[in-house]
């Protein structure tokens, strides 16, 4: 009985339509990284396991996939375990590699390895796959791809600045306007614990802080309670809850706020800062927003949190999101390498995109033209006419078969082919081509030269 075929569970097959639009928002990506001056690097599949291990946190290391030792390694390793039964020696492990679990740890290992022939600051970027072994679901995969730049080794907030604008640059090209930019500062969510008498339990409040747009101020006042944050530091925080405005009036009140925070102080002149520089350079269609509550990787971060919302009328969580670190490389022993990076959620800009239906009509054009095969002369005759065409920037294709004049005209309408080539006897006499135009049905007979503008105007 024949295997039915499947793909792993969390995996996906992309048909040439989809990996046509999701090649669009990749070279959209890469021209905007390659213009603000980020080299690009790559990096194994995987890893040694304790380049990953203990990275991530106990949930992050539970969605690590191991790779088993290859060939006959397992069956060694049980030997020996029996062997060394009785024993007080390790037995070998059966798993010494993994898939990497993101771009980040292995770009971190990538710096400190390579720290004699990189050239800092350094600006990279990445753009390849990465496995957890989560529970697939809608819009979460165990195989994705992330779109990552980052810049270590300078503590300059104008690299805040220069992130905000590739934002801006990308989501602009793909014409995704009305995107809007959360920023927050760590130092602002320390500050703020340490005005409510909190500092020990600045994660606790910052999670519950983070759920004000989704469950209201009472609940969020009740579950700080909860978390042991008292009634008088919970009082403090009102005017946080009616925290709106503008950027600027934002900072202002944030001043008063936590006017006796010193870390808090310093983060509101570093957002302050990033905001007025923004104001001077303008952005083409996104907008910045100062979003007290932003929280995520609040363990990782140490200055500046972004998070990239889609336009409002889209139901979609984050498209992007990064921060600023000040010890990444610290976990492999290079001490003090500070930098600052933002990623790209390809997938759910896919979504977005096609939602509003932004991708370009050309984005899925692969053969301007096809050229029917009546036969080996004629075959020939238009493969020599096809060899100028790509020459001159037309993608042309001969149909490979001497099939029925109808199969083939119903092959280039079902791929979208806008021009049909058909060569005969009289065309080959005459040294010209019948060119069909599949939109409007006209037909004429031209030269090649004539052949390849019309084509190329497709």
């Amino acid at each position: 009985m024949a295997q039915k075929p499947s793909t792993p569970k969390g995996t996906r097959d992309f048909n040439p339509e989809q990996v046509a639009k999701r090649n669009y928002i990749f070279n959209t990506i890469r021209g905007a990284f390659d213009k603000f001056g980020f080299q690009p690097i790559e990096t194994p599949s995987f890893e040694n396991s304790d380049t990953l291990m203990g990275k991530y946190g106990d949930e992050g290391d539970r969605l690590i996939f191991k790779i088993l030792n290859s060939g006959d390694f397992l069956s060694k390793a049980n030997q020996q375990a029996y062997l060394e039964k009785d024993s007080n020696k390790l037995t070998p492990s059966i798993s010494e590699k993994a898939l990497r679990y993101d771009l980040t740890v292995p770009f971190a290992r990538y710096v400190v390895q390579h720290q004699n022939e990189i050239e800092f600051p350094f600006k990279r970027y990445q753009i390849q796959p990465v496995w957890r072994a989560d529970r697939p679901q809608k819009g979460r995969f165990r195989e994705f791809y992330q779109c990552d730049a980052d810049v270590v080794g300078s503590k300059s907030l104008w690299q805040e600045v220069e992130f905000i604008q590739l934002y801006d640059t990308v989501f602009s090209a793909l014409k995704l306007e009305g995107v809007t930019i959360k920023i927050n500062n760590r130092k602002i969510l320390s500050g703020i614990a340490e005005v409510i008498g909190a500092s020990d339990k600045l994660i606790d409040f910052t999670v519950a802080l983070d759920k004000l747009d989704k469950i209201g101020e009472e609940k969020v006042k009740a579950e700080m309670l909860s978390k042991g944050i008292s009634n008088e530091g919970i009082s403090k925080l009102q005017p946080l809850f009616s925290l709106s405005g503008s950027f600027e009036s934002q900072i202002e009140s944030l001043k008063n706020i936590l006017s006796s925070s010193e870390e808090g102080q310093k983060g509101i002149e570093e957002l302050a800062f990033i905001d007025k520089a923004i104001n001077e350079l303008g952005l083409s269609s996104a907008k910045l927003q100062l979003d007290v509550t932003l929280a995520r990787g609040l363990n990782y971060y140490t200055g500046a949190i972004f998070e990239v919302s889609a336009p409002e009328h889209v139901k979609m969580g984050s498209i992007g999101g990064g921060g600023r670190y000040d010890d990444l490389t610290g976990i492999f022993g290079m001490k003090n390498m500070s930098g600052v990076g933002i990623s790209f959620g390809l997938d759910r800009i896919y979504l977005v995109i096609e939602e509003l239906g932004l991708f370009p009509e050309t984005v899925n054009k692969n053969i301007d033209v096809l050229f029917i095969n009546f036969g080996d002369k004629e075959a020939l005759f238009s493969l020599k006419a096809i060899k100028e065409l790509r020459s001159q920037g037309v993608n042309a294709e001969l149909y490979p078969d001497n099939a029925k004049m109808k199969k083939q005209m119903n092959h280039a309408n079902n791929r979208n082919i806008p021009f049909v080539v058909i060569v005969g006897n009289d065309e080959m006499t005459s040294n010209t081509y019948a060119l069909k135009n599949m939109i409007t049905g006209e037909q004429e007979k031209v030269p090649l030269e004539t052949l390849v503008l019309k084509t190329k105007k497709s």
